[in-house]
Formats: structure tokens, C-alpha cells, sequence
């Protein structure tokens, strides 16, 4: 196992840690405002513990990624299972979507017919689950900015912190001014948010699955750095992608001078060192090719193989 890979591992079993907290905090928190709600008879509170409760499901799916990421590479599965945490990444972000559709749903019933609710112990109850949630919120937002599948599990933590501050602002308004369309107002604001990252996760997760080029790489000044590596005179059929989050890949032809076939590991180790420091692509697959096959060591090699 390379170096990359070791820090792979270790901040996948990282990651595990702050899922685990994580996803029983929220277990914890579906069990309580299903409980809160049933005892109020606040709808929305027993809408905030249904967006939990798949949130709870999301949190359980983004570790089972995580726990298949751990598995090395086969003979079918030469690059593993890193990608399982992209797929799970995708389906958060799906679930996300679906989610908001069921808060603008809810929000249409509420305005024909707004529940009446005991808005004290609604209040309080999502007081504790908007506390239970920043817990969550804080213990994953670090690593949220660079792993994807950890960045959906994020995005419901703070559709969750979301939504408990508007069934808390409702509340208050209820017990203040007995108006009912607070509920359903803030409901389809916070949908809004939630819609707004669930949409950038599904994108990105797609954007990944396509093996586009990953966006914070510039094709063309990748491509003049290795062009600058004493040897090289041209790059073409040039391909990057992401493996998974943080684990970034290439493949190039190098049109390199004529010379001896015992030079070219020089050029291809400092090609990697270019990528690997500037770039932080770690995985590289390089094909070297030549103008002059007729008195070119490498060409004779390669016209051998063809």
C-alpha cells in the first residue's frame, strides 16, 4: 500500500467516527420528536422527525460507503471500492431532493389547513433537536469540504438544524400571535435552502461519475508543466478524472526527444513528482512516444509491440 493510500485509509475510519456520532445523535433525535409530536400534536415536529428518521437512513448509507471504501482493489475491482462513497454521495443528494418535495407538500396541506398546536412542548423540543443537530453540524463540517459522501451526510445534518429552527420559529410565533402560516412559510424557505445544496451534491456526485475533469484542475497548465520536464515535447490524449474524493487521476501520451530506453523512468518519475506536488494527482498512467521510429530505441519497442 502507497503512502496515498495509508492517508486514504486513516481519514476513511476518521470519517467512520464522526458518521457513527453523528448518525446516533440523530437515531436519538427521531426517537424524541416522534414522541414530542405525538404528545403536541404538532405536525410539524412530526415532519422534522420524518426528515430524521431519512436522514438517519442517509447517515447509516454514507457509512456502509465508507466501510466498502475500506475494501482493497481485486482483479474485477482493480481501483476497489472508492467509488461506493460517490454513489452514496449521489443518493443522499436524491433523497435530499425527494425530501424537499415532501416540506413543500406539507407546506401546501398547512396553508389549507393549519394543525393547532400545543407550542410549548413543540418549542422545547426542537430547541433540543436544533442543539443536537449543531453537535452533528460541527462534527462533520471540516471534513465535509473535502470528502463528498461525508458533504451529503453534512447537508442533511443541516437540513435537520434547518428545520428544527423553523418548527422553533414557528412555535414562537404561534404562542405570540396564534398565527398559524408561520409553519407552512418556513417550511418552504427552508426547503429552498435544503433544495439549493442537495441540487449542488447531485450535481457534483454526477460531475465525478462522468469522470469529468475534476474543477479545481486546469487542463492546459497541467498539461505546460509536464511539457516544461526536460525530455518532453508535446502531451496529447490527455485524461483526468476523480476516483473518489481527494483521489485524483491522469493519463497522457508524452511525446518525448529520442534517446535511450533506460532515460525514460527519469521522465516519468518526475512527470509524477510535477503532478503528485502541484496537482495532487496521485494515480498516472503514461504513454511515451517518439517522431523518429527509425533510429529511436523507444519506438522500436513500441513498433515491436503493435
Amino acid at each position: 500500500m502507497g503512502e496515498h493510500e495509508h492517508d486514504h485509509q486513516s481519514s476513511i475510519k476518521a470519517n467512520q467516527k464522526r458518521l457513527l456520532i453523528a448518525l446516533s445523535i440523530t437515531a436519538l433525535m427521531t426517537v424524541v420528536e416522534v414522541i414530542g409530536g405525538i404528545l403536541s400534536n404538532s405536525l410539524a415536529l412530526l415532519g422534522d422527525a420524518a426528515h430524521m428518521f431519512t436522514d438517519t437512513l442517509a447517515l447509516g448509507l454514507s457509512l456502509v460507503a465508507l466501510q466498502l471504501a475500506k475494501r482493497p482493489a481485486n482483479e474485477s475491482k482493480t481501483y476497489g471500492y472508492l467509488r461506493a462513497e460517490i454513489l452514496a454521495a449521489l443518493a443522499n443528494g436524491t433523497i435530499l431532493l425527494l425530501i424537499c418535495v415532501y416540506i413543500f407538500y406539507e407546506a401546501y396541506q398547512r396553508f389549507l389547513d393549519p394543525p393547532e398546536v400545543e407550542g410549548g412542548l413543540m418549542l422545547g423540543v426542537a430547541v433540543i433537536g436544533l442543539i443536537a443537530n449543531l453537535i452533528g453540524i460541527s462534527i462533520l463540517h471540516s471534513v465535509s469540504r473535502h470528502n463528498l459522501n461525508v458533504k451529503g451526510a453534512f447537508l442533511h445534518m443541516m437540513g435537520d438544524a434547518l428545520s428544527s429552527l423553523g418548527v422553533i420559529i414557528s412555535g414562537i410565533v404561534i404562542l405570540v400571535t396564534d398565527w398559524s402560516y408561520a409553519d407552512p412559510i418556513i417550511s418552504i424557505l427552508i426547503g429552498l435552502l435544503i433544495l439549493k445544496g442537495a441540487s449542488g451534491l447531485v450535481m457534483e456526485s454526477v460531475h465525478i461519475l462522468l469522470e469529468s475533469v475534476p474543477k479545481h484542475l486546469d487542463v492546459k497548465r497541467i498539461s505546460n508543466e509536464i511539457k516544461r520536464i526536460q525530455g518532453v515535447k508535446d502531451v496529447h490524449d490527455m485524461h483526468l478524472w476523480t476516483i473518489t474524493s481527494g483521489v485524483y487521476a491522469m493519463s497522457a501520451h508524452l511525446l518525448i526527444e529520442d534517446r535511450l530506453v533506460s532515460d525514460c523512468p527519469m521522465i516519468v518519475d518526475t512527470a509524477n513528482e510535477t503532478l503528485r506536488n502541484e496537482f495532487g494527482i496521485s494515480h498516472t498512467t503514461f504513454q511515451l512516444e517518439c517522431e523518429e521510429c527509425s533510429s529511436s530505441p523507444v519506438c522500436q519497442i513500441e513498433n515491436h509491440r503493435r
